[in-house]
């Protein structure tokens, strides 16, 4: 099964796709268009993938990097998606991307602002979110269940935060992802080695429900793809290829912090904010060393840029919110980067968008386009598979919840850590069964181990060419890495990854319109 992405893999499949006609076409990769293809491909089905810029592009690589089992929508009487949430992080947990999700324990300071009985309330929320837990056979041995622990307990764990008038913090824990863009990285290679057909910096110009108009953005060449059945998983740009689709667009913003602003910290935190009920501002402490605090929750209105900057007055409430628990505050100019997603809510008319359900909908145009919108990150799977459902009823069943993706350990092999055969954990948490082979490049050429930044090495952008299919600098800083998250890291970067991209091409690349 090749799950390798590259320049050759990619000019060799425009090719084809001349004289072929397609059972799907996917338009759009982020998680749910990645999900969708791997999920049609593997029940037999012809797929082209295609996106107008990167895998990974879009909303998929701004999330809080949560695997969530919908406390939030059980707190609003969203049962079922509350459920579904559940188990769909028990699917990532458990079997599809044990190296990549795992549980990850949080913090909500008791301070004085929490009185008990909100604190009560909160905690009975935790037992109901172990509960689902428990109904989606997720083990306590995975996903522990929460508990009330005390002040010095509390500090232990999150020493920034203000002794002042703690009297403990509820914990809990939940699932997370080592790295957004990854997990989506890795659904799209592992629908690659099922044979689909996965192109990037395509565009579609037009839909119809069976085929599209394209442009190569490398070459500028114009064509198009037949197909007998079209997914839409574009996500907030979904209603300009299909107009009938009405969305909510919701900036969700997080701030980055460099690893010695918030010290120590071991455990994420749930951040209550005033004059809100169920709603916390989150701080995730990151692998590299960084902690991200977000996130926030705003209409957007406009035209939508592909990508969303975020604002001041964003940065300024979360700082505010998270120097509410701490010792020292967070000053502005501690604050190393920032960024912004907009979520594609389906639009229900009314309320204001942190109300607004995020139960998905698939939706089906006059001429048979099949739109897949709302959702979260979670939840993309059972997405995916009921977008496929909807475009080939005839199809057979989905086989991807029980799908290792690229990477995964056999069952009950663990990855993290170093192995016997000195893979560093670093390795092991972004690649899984991969990270030996990304080690042995810098083995075999000792210029390769030279770290880039945050511990990236070169050999991971040159593996990031070969095999992840990476196009040029933004693809290797921005997503294939998170480097790029503060810009002065970018730019400090910027000439290994240019490097990487020059000594690492396969054999040279025939344009797509001069194939004959």
């Amino acid at each position: 099964m090749d799950t390798s992405l590259n320049a050759t893999r990619r000019a060799r499949e425009l090719a084809e796709l001349r004289d072929a006609v397609v059972d799907v076409l996917v338009v759009g990769l982020g998680a749910t268009g990645a999900g969708a293809a791997l999920d049609a491909a593997s029940r037999g089905l012809t797929v082209a993938a295609i996106d107008a810029h990167d895998i990974a592009f879009g909303t998929s690589r701004w999330s809080s990097k949560l695997i969530h089992g919908g406390l939030r929508y059980l707190a609003k009487g969203q049962v079922g998606v509350a459920h579904e949430s559940a188990a769909e992080r028990g699917v990532l947990l458990r079997h599809t991307a044990p190296h990549l999700v795992r549980a990850q324990p949080y913090l909500l300071p008791l301070t004085p602002a929490v009185p008990p009985g909100q604190a009560a309330v909160v905690m009975a929320g935790y037992r109901l979110g172990d509960a689902l837990r428990a109904a989606a056979r997720t083990p306590r041995a995975v996903l522990p269940g929460p508990s009330r622990v005390p002040a010095e307990r509390a500090l232990a764990l999150a020493p920034p935060l203000s002794p002042r008038g703690l009297r403990g913090a509820l914990l809990s824990w939940d699932g997370r992802v080592v790295d957004d863009a990854r997990l989506v990285l890795a659904v799209a290679r592992t629908a690659a080695g099922h044979g689909a057909r996965i192109l990037t910096r395509c565009r579609a110009l037009s839909l119809t429900g069976d085929g599209a108009q394209v442009r190569d953005e490398l070459t500028g060449a114009e064509f198009g793809i037949r197909a007998r059945a079209v997914i839409n998983a574009s996500g907030v740009w979904a209603g300009e290829l299909v107009p009938s689709v009405r969305l909510r667009p919701s900036r969700g913003t997080h701030l980055v912090l460099g690893p010695d602003v918030l010290p120590g910290l071991r455990a994420g935190m749930h951040v209550p904010i005033p004059g809100e009920r169920n709603r916390f501002v989150l701080v995730l402490p990151q692998a590299d060393g960084r902690v991200h605090v977000g996130l926030t929750d705003e209409p957007v209105d406009g035209p939508l840029p592909d990508v969303p900057e975020a604002p001041e007055s964003d940065v300024a409430f979360l700082l505010d919110v998270l120097g509410s628990v701490l010792a020292e505050p967070v000053r502005r100019e501690q604050v190393a980067g920032a960024y912004a997603g907009l979520r594609p809510l389906v639009d229900s008319g009314d309320g204001r968008t942190a109300d607004v359900s995020r139960r998905h909908a698939v939706l089906r145009s006059p001429d048979g386009v099949v739109t897949v919108v709302g959702g979260k990150l979670t939840t993309y799977r059972r997405m995916a598979e009921d977008a496929v459902d909807a475009a080939c009823p005839g199809a057979p069943a989905s086989r991807t919840a029980r799908m290792p993706l690229v990477g995964a350990p056999r069952p009950g092999a663990w990855v993290s850590g170093p192995s016997s055969d000195g893979v560093p954990a670093r390795l092991a948490e972004r690649y899984g069964t991969e990270a030996a082979a990304v080690q042995a490049l810098a083995r075999e050429d000792r210029s390769m181990a030279e770290p880039v930044a945050l511990g990236v090495t070169r050999a991971e952008l040159v593996w990031a060419v070969r095999h992840e299919g990476a196009l040029d600098p933004g693809d290797l800083l921005d997503r294939r890495t998170r480097i790029g998250l503060v810009a002065a890291d970018r730019q400090a970067a910027l000439p290994a990854a240019e490097a990487a991209l020059a000594d690492s091409w396969d054999p040279p690349v025939t344009p797509f319109d001069s194939i004959s």
